[in-house]
């Protein structure tokens, strides 16, 4: 799960694929903004068929979250 939501990641936000860990902070370390977060939301619910809900989002403050959140509700 980590690979896809680090490729989606990658070409979403437009970082070095070195960059994104599940460590990294997406505010902090890939410089994303809310609406960098609408977009990768919906890219990944366009390359792996969900998403994680609005309402989570803002919970949402590592790569590690997110690969988290879908693996325990795919």
């Amino acid at each position: 799960m980590f690979e896809k939501v680090k490729a989606v990641i990658v070409d979403t936000l437009s970082c070095e694929e070195g960059q994104v860990t599940m460590e990294a902070k997406l505010v902090e370390d890939l410089d994303a903004d809310s609406l960098d977060a609408v977009e990768l939301n919906m890219a990944l619910e366009d390359e792996l068929g969900f998403a994680v809900p609005d309402a989570e989002l803002p919970n949402m403050k590592t790569v590690g979250d997110i690969v988290r959140y879908l693996e325990n509700h795919a």
